[in-house]
């Protein structure tokens, strides 16, 4: 099979995607794999059968800092229907991973680092028995002190090591530009912890045969933690197969492998069965990755005119001992606002609390959530309009890196935001809106997301029946994965979209990028491009014309006046494929999407409850490959960062760590009630220095800023700032008017 490989050093300028006349891209199709998710017929990781399955169920530790010494199981095991208790303190992982090929699980859970650790597993011939079971298993441990307080520890906070961005970076003196400047900003801010409740829990099912390891699972990149759970485990990668066809819902927390799967892959290698582990919604939020809690102090020099002459950004975020991980809030601000004078930094305090890792857009997230506070706040010191003051910060080149910008769309995506939203009808003065108890507000804020490509490959074959096959093992987690390929596929080849089959999701087949960092459509789209690019090659070789004479179109190849089935052109089938991975364009461009949310909420006067009542958000991230699943990822982030305003927290017992609501009954996320019709418009827009679909990153988009936009309108609606996330009503009531 040939293989067209790219390397993007150079932009391409000319995308084969607009050659295209079977006109699949950039219409908002459904889903292909809708029809099977309403009908039940989608096989997440807990929904696979196999006979003479057994049920695993975690033991964790009841104490949040010890050293185990040992583990009682002859209860549990007594009791009828219970196969046996595994223990292996050596290798069981204590918590979930956050990704990489190269990083090594952290194994060992003989000592305890946080509350609710799992330290072994029930196996059982029902779920209810291992349930019942885990309830007997008694673990002996030697205490030891914990640290569970961050507002006390704060003196205790270290740089960490290399992360996504460096944790420390320094341009010109912000001390002497926060001195000279006419206008400052100098607050801070806190966020909590937070968990990215997907609507799937993490499960494993183990299957060992001859071949080695099967492990069906909920993940979002099998590539690299298919290499994860094979040294975990001690085997080689060649032994360990990960499938995840369908994922429900990640955000960052199914990056890497969790404890179940571990566990239940030693289970069922121990009992000679397969075995399947659900986690409980319980062990989910304690056992497996939280958003950290930050601390963020936030600086902004200007001069009269509001031209920003220095940014200050220290973030000091939450641990485990020993974790690599730090909460990257200082991403954005590198490069979204101009300004020489620059300092940024994160600190990390160690905690014995779950793990802080990835969730849905790492560092823009929270830190969109001060910067964009802090910009409304500069701009009122100033007296201008807070979108004017930000368009008069756009620059012309990345202030850090000092090159350019692939694209750049901010002010375009302010302009027009404004323009759709009726910004220019706001009343500008804190509570100067009311109808009834209702105090209305109206708020803005920018968004964006730096574009990454992640080394991507794929295989598509065409068959004697003229039908296509893509192959990869990158996810579809609710992002429309499925129906992306298919259309690029599509496309490329000239089929339609029903004639086009995706497998997805099984670590057999070629090795994705995975869905993580909103590079999941330019990454693994790009590598079926390059497969589609090559088999348009092929098939223009057996016309006997150059591929640039060709026009594919409804199954057809048509080129000097003949029209020929595709499938007449194959013979018993011809394939190939695609790989794609990151090069000089990285470095020499600087490479995000953009956007502008707007948004109005109503605050009762009596209460504080707060409602947002309309939004509109304006985004460009270079080609749209499809409206529907574009416009429902960013309605997503919307809502994230919604949640993230007004009612998302995870609450730490000080006393010992532990999240004391870690269930969906009382980690208030948005419901339906909470949101409005959200309007979405995206700016026609290409990037050839980011990949040959000229897309980009979309899926954290929506997140950055959101929230900032809801406390910026309700400080429009009632003069209060709010700087400790999220906006309840005990942060509100104390500065409401008298009635």
């Amino acid at each position: 099979m040939k293989t067209n490989s790219l390397r993007m050093d150079a932009p391409v300028e000319h995308s084969l995607l607009d050659d295209g006349v079977q006109g699949l891209i950039g219409k908002g199709l459904v889903r292909v794999d809708g029809p099977l998710k309403v009908a039940g017929q989608a096989t997440y990781a807990a929904e696979y059968e196999f006979p003479d399955l057994a049920y695993g169920f975690l033991v964790r530790a009841t104490f949040p800092a010890g050293k185990i010494t040992s583990i009682d199981a002859e209860g549990a095991k007594a009791l009828p229907g219970v196969i046996d208790v595994v223990v292996d303190l050596k290798t069981f992982i204590r918590n979930a991973q956050q990704g990489g090929e190269t990083s090594a699980p952290t194994q060992g859970v003989a000592d305890v680092a946080y509350f609710g650790e799992p330290v072994a597993i029930v196996v059982a011939e029902s779920y209810e028995i291992a349930r019942d079971a885990a309830q007997l298993v008694a673990i002996r441990f030697t205490p030891q002190d914990g640290v569970f307080t961050f507002d006390d520890n704060l003196s205790t906070a270290a740089k960490p090591a290399q992360g996504t961005i460096p944790p420390y970076q320094k341009q010109g003196d912000i001390d002497a530009a926060m001195e000279r400047a006419a206008f400052t900003v100098d607050d801070v801010w806190t966020t909590p912890s937070q968990n990215s409740a997907a609507m799937e829990p993490h499960a494993s099912i183990a299957v060992w045969d001859d071949n080695g390891l099967s492990l069906y699972g909920a993940y979002q990149m099998p590539s690299s933690d298919k290499q994860q759970l094979a040294k975990a485990l001690g085997e080689r990668a060649s032994k360990v197969r990960i499938v995840a066809r369908y994922v429900g819902g990640g955000f960052g927390s199914k990056l890497g492998i969790a404890p179940e799967s571990v566990a239940t892959a030693i289970a069922a290698r121990k009992i000679g069965r397969p075995v399947k582990t659900v986690m409980t919604r319980q062990q989910v939020f304690d056992a497996t990755v939280r958003r950290s809690n930050t601390r963020q102090r936030f600086r902004l020099a200007a001069n009269a005119d509001g031209t920003l002459i220095g940014i200050g950004h220290e973030t000091i975020c939450s641990n485990l001992p020993g974790e690599q991980y730090f909460e990257p809030a200082g991403a954005a601000t590198q490069f979204l606002y101009a300004g020489e004078h620059r300092s940024i930094t994160h600190d990390v305090v160690e905690l014995n609390r779950t793990l802080s890792g990835s969730m849905r857009a790492p560092g823009e997230a929270v830190g969109l959530l001060v910067q964009e506070n802090a910009m409304d706040e500069l701009a009122e010191a100033i007296g201008i309009d807070p979108v004017e003051l930000r368009k008069r910060n756009d620059p012309d080149r990345d202030p850090m890196k000092d090159i350019p910008y692939s694209t750049r769309a901010l002010t375009r995506c302010l302009d027009e935001g404004a323009k759709a939203f009726g910004w220019a009808d706001r009343n500008p003065t804190p509570g100067g809106q009311r109808e009834g108890d209702w105090l209305i507000g109206q708020g803005m804020a920018s968004t964006s997301r730096t574009n990454m490509l992640q080394p991507s490959e794929a295989a598509v074959s065409i068959g004697s029946d003229g039908r296509a096959m893509v192959e990869t093992d990158m996810t579809d987690i609710g992002t429309g994965t499925y129906t992306i390929l298919a259309q690029i596929a599509g496309e490329m080849l000239g089929l339609p979209i029903e004639r086009v089959t995706v497998k997805l999701g099984d670590t057999d087949s070629p090795p994705g990028a995975g869905s993580g960092g909103s590079w999941g459509a330019g990454s693994s789209g790009s590598s079926v491009y390059l497969a589609c690019e090559s088999l348009r090659e092929q098939l223009a070789k057996a016309m006997d014309v150059d591929p640039a004479e060709l026009t594919l179109k409804d199954g057809h190849a048509i080129a000097g006046n003949r029209q020929v089935p595709i499938g007449d052109l194959v013979g018993s089938g011809i394939a190939a494929h695609g790989a794609i991975k990151p090069g000089k364009q990285e470095k020499t461009t600087s490479q995000a999407s953009y956007g502008a949310h707007f948004c109005e909420v109503k605050v009762h006067a009596v209460t504080g409850e707060v409602r947002v009542t309309r939004w509109h958000a304006t985004f460009a991230a270079g080609r749209i490959l499809n409206q529907q699943t574009a416009r429902s990822q960013c309605i997503g982030g919307i809502v994230f960062g919604i949640g993230a305003a007004l009612t998302e927290e995870a609450v730490h017992d000080d006393r010992d760590g532990r999240i004391v609501n870690h269930d969906l009954a009382e980690y208030h996320v948005p419901v339906h009630a909470d949101i409005p019709p959200i309007d979405i418009v995206f700016l026609d827009e290409r990037d050839p220095h980011a990949n040959p679909t000229h897309a980009k990153g979309i899926g954290e988009l929506g997140i950055g800023g959101a929230g900032a936009a809801v406390t910026n309108a309700i400080y429009n609606a009632t003069g209060i700032r709010v700087r400790d996330y999220p906006a309840t009503l005990d942060k509100l009531l104390e500065g409401l008017p008298a009635v």
